[in-house]
């Protein structure tokens, strides 16, 4: 009997594991028992990155690569997004991911995913963004992937998947961005597709097997943008004259086909140059080198080149000839006078438009821009660059994340910035400063790198197409002297900017100290680098003046919104902002804490206690503050000249100064006025500056130059101040 009781005690001690092993198993919540399939589909020896993926957590909301965020009607935070891109992960993607009903965001990208797409995927009806490019995938594209009712960006490019180009896609009515290049695609592409995909911004089809002619109906993508990237495939006949229709800023990619014809002259082919149409052999007319004369592709009808054919009439009398010419000389010069005023509206629409005084106005001898006039917004995959983030998804960081409202998009302007949303969503924020143009954190990434983060608002929801076009028009800007625009996020109930961050805080700091507080002291800053900050500032004002591509004004030129690097390099940052404030109807730094976009990852600040009513803005023009008064590159000229003075005297525009104990009315002219008088009088100059730039060599003279700058700028006839371009070329020669 007791053996029989000692042999029952090992069978109950294996149900007892099991059971153990049972509840530790059922203590992960679906979600995290449907990722678990994603770590069995992966090869052992490449699942390194997955190694925080525990079946013993309630939750997969901390393993890596994973976002959650809290729904309403559900207890535990749910999977909205799964980022496990560039992890060298060997394996297929699990049907079972299709059971996540909440994932909004897909990237796999740069992995080594093989075998097709399951089908099942798309039952994860919340999915807005896939990022599978830079696998091994193959197969077709599955019928169901249209049947996502919020499907904006699909980038399927760098992969073997093949097949035609299913008709199935114009049922992605909510596409954006469509990407599916270097894959083995063939076939004709059908009729009806495009004319049904009224949001696609971004279509790449290049690097495919596609042949046929270029469908019609490709013409009728109105919200277009960037570049139509057709090339290396093997599509025959004439280019479509319909894609003249196309907005002007498309840029077309037409490169390595079989495309036969002229090529058209309507609408948006004026735009194009002639590497949009190389390497089609049978190709001819503008902006080709290959006169379409004896071609016998062109088909009937065209006209030979007239001055060729002048030189090949015969028998024509004299006086004839010479008719001949003169109109032939007509039509040229009229040719070339629309040629020239496409080519530089195209140059202005790029960001750039530095050339000589036909350009730039007034009678100088030659062009400006000493400083590099680099244009700007990048086209075709780097325009929005998905491969860094650019696909969007608002989703909650974190384990306990939660946003506010609806679906947004993240959209990466630069295609070097590695930005992944859900970096953002967990990373640290620390706030910087508060505003009227918003509420800005220094935001440190996974990788260690900073980035600064503007929170501009929740309204304008109505105003998306405006907001996105203001965002670009900022992100075209690429001056050393300016702050960089790196990526923003736009959804109805937020609006983020995410730029460069600039280490060493603002030169109102660097003036006055932390505290901000006016100045009577010496400074610290030498000679030698006041004299470089504003150099670089003069640059980056002449160039957004000059070299942009709005001719932007800044409206708000003072020290705190100067930054400076560790090497005291000036950037100038907050231009360009008014207007998006404007959009957004409503001011940022009112907004309350709240839940939020990123969950209380950003710590919003509580509304400020009441303050006195503020001084006037002493870096403004007089005439900037007149009532409903629009400002204009002179107000900024007049602003640049107040902090030069500030620079040089040591003394702030809003505090107190020789000249008085205490400022009121229009303090900034009592700054102005003061030096002016000082000069007037003939004071010494050591009465005026700062002790300590007159202690290095040389400085005396080169302080009484940047003076006589300063002077000019700030005039109080707008119209006798300089322009930031003579201002900077006048400081480059001190």
């Amino acid at each position: 009997m007791l053996c029989q009781k000692l042999s029952f005690l090992p069978a109950a001690f294996l149900l007892l594991n099991l059971c153990l092993q049972i509840n530790s198993g059922v203590s992960l919540n679906p979600d995290g028992l449907s990722l678990l399939s994603l770590k069995s589909a992966v090869d052992a020896a490449t699942s390194a990155a997955l190694s925080d993926w525990n079946e013993d957590d309630a939750t997969p909301c901390r393993w890596s690569g994973i976002s959650c965020m809290n729904i309403s009607g559900s207890d535990d935070p749910r999977v909205v997004g799964i980022s496990v891109a560039a992890k060298n992960l060997h394996g297929y993607i699990p049907s079972e991911l299709g059971n996540l009903i909440y994932l909004r965001r897909l990237n796999f990208h740069g992995n080594s995913f093989y075998g097709s797409i399951p089908d099942q995927l798309f039952n994860a009806s919340s999915l807005h963004s896939i990022f599978l490019y830079g696998n091994n995938l193959s197969g077709s594209l599955p019928p169901s992937l249209c049947t996502l009712p919020r499907l904006q960006n699909l980038d399927l490019s760098s992969n073997s998947l093949s097949g035609p180009l299913p008709k199935f896609l114009s049922n992605c009515r909510q596409l954006q961005r469509l990407i599916l290049s270097r894959n083995d695609f063939s076939g004709e592409i059908p009729d009806g597709i495009f004319p049904e995909l009224a949001n696609l911004e971004q279509l790449d089809l290049s690097a495919n097997n596609f042949n046929g002619s270029i469908p019609n109906d490709m013409g009728e993508l109105k919200s277009l943008s960037g570049t139509l990237n057709l090339s290396f495939n093997h599509f025959t006949g004439k280019i479509p004259n319909t894609l003249g229709e196309l907005p002007l800023t498309v840029s077309f990619d037409l490169r390595n086909n079989d495309l036969i014809g002229e090529v058209p002259q309507t609408g948006s082919f004026s735009n194009q140059g002639p590497t949009a149409f190389l390497n089609n052999p049978n190709l001819c007319g503008f902006p080709l080198q290959k006169s379409c004369k004896n071609n016998s592709n062109v088909g009937p009808g065209v006209v030979e080149s007239s001055s060729q054919g002048i030189s090949e009439r015969k028998g024509l009398k004299p006086g004839l000839i010479i008719l001949i010419s003169v109109a032939d000389a007509v039509g040229v010069a009229l040719i070339g006078l629309v040629i020239i005023y496409i080519y530089w509206k195209r140059k202005d629409s790029q960001g750039c438009s530095c050339t000589g005084k036909g350009k730039l106005g007034g009678n100088e001898k030659t062009g400006f821009c000493s400083f590099p006039c680099m244009s700007g917004f990048p086209s075709n995959d780097s325009e929005v660059d998905s491969e860094k983030g650019g696909g969007g998804g608002g989703v909650g960081g974190g384990g306990s994340g939660v946003m506010s409202g609806g679906e947004g998009d993240l959209v990466a302007i630069d295609k070097g910035f590695n930005f992944e949303l859900d970096e953002l969503l967990r990373a640290s924020a620390y706030v910087l400063g508060k505003s009227g143009l918003g509420i800005v954190y220094k935001v440190v990434l996974g990788n260690g790198v900073p980035v600064a983060v503007r929170r501009l608002g929740e309204g304008g929801e109505q105003r998306y197409k405006e907001f996105v076009a203001e965002v670009q028009a900022i992100g075209r800007i690429k001056h050393p002297n300016v702050v960089k625009l790196r990526a923003y996020y736009w959804a109805p109930d937020e609006k983020l900017l995410i730029s460069d961050f600039i280490s060493n805080g603002n030169l109102a700091s660097a003036l006055r100290g932390k505290t901000s507080q006016p100045s009577t002291t010496t400074t610290t800053l030498s000679w030698s680098t006041r004299l470089k900050i504003a150099k670089g500032t003069a640059r980056g004002l002449a160039y957004l003046h000059e070299c942009s591509p709005r001719k932007f004004v800044h409206g708000d030129l003072k020290p705190s919104n100067i930054l400076l690097d560790n090497e005291s390099q000036p950037f100038i940052s907050d231009f360009g902002l008014n207007r998006l404030i404007t959009i957004t109807g409503n001011n940022p730094s009112s907004s309350s804490g709240g839940g939020g976009f990123i969950g209380g990852a950003l710590p919003y600040l509580n509304p400020p206690p009441h303050q006195p009513e503020k001084k006037v803005n002493g870096y403004r023009a007089p005439e900037a503050r007149a009532a409903g008064a629009r400002p204009t590159q002179k107000w900024d000229v007049y602003s640049f000249g107040v902090v030069l003075l500030e620079m040089l005297t040591g003394k702030s525009p809003e505090g107190s100064s020789p000249a008085s104990s205490s400022f009121s009315g229009e303090v900034v002219q009592d700054l102005v006025r003061w030096v002016r008088k000082g000069f007037e009088e003939e004071r010494a100059l050591s009465d005026m500056v700062d002790p300590i730039l007159l202690q290095e060599v040389h400085a005396k003279k080169e302080v009484l130059a940047v003076f006589h700058v300063a002077l000019a700028c700030t005039e109080v006839d707008p119209e006798i101040r300089p322009r930031m371009k003579t201002v900077s070329e006048n400081l480059d020669k001190v």
